[in-house]
C-alpha cells in the first residue's frame, strides 16, 4: 500500500464530505433538532467544510502546477458572475 493510498483511506474524499455536508445542512434547515443535537450537528458542519475547503486548495495547487508545466505563466482566477444564471458569463468570448 503507498502513502497516497493509506492517506486516502482514513479520510473521506471531496464528494463524501461534500455530500455528509449537504446532509447536515438540511437536516439543520427543517429545524427539528433539539439544541444539542443540532450543537453537534453544527460542529461537524464546520469540520467538514475546513476538509472541502482543504481538498479544494489541494486541487487548485495541482491545477496550478499543470498549467506551469503546460507552459502557461499565468492561470486566470476564477470570478463569479454576479447575476448567477446559466449562461450568463462573459467570458465566453475568450473561448472562442
Amino acid at each position: 500500500m503507498t502513502g497516497q493510498t493509506v492517506a486516502r483511506s482514513k479520510t473521506p474524499d471531496f464528494e463524501q464530505s461534500l455530500s455528509e455536508l449537504e446532509r447536515l445542512v438540511g437536516r439543520l434547515e427543517e429545524g427539528d433538532l433539539p439544541l444539542e443535537e443540532a450543537m453537534r450537528t453544527f460542529e461537524r458542519g464546520v469540520e467538514l467544510t475546513r476538509r472541502c475547503q482543504t481538498a479544494l486548495q489541494a486541487a487548485q495547487q495541482k491545477v496550478e502546477i499543470l498549467l506551469e508545466r503546460a507552459g502557461q505563466l499565468d492561470p486566470e482566477p476564477f470570478e463569479p458572475d454576479s447575476s448567477g444564471g446559466p449562461g450568463s458569463s462573459t467570458s465566453d468570448d475568450a473561448l472562442d
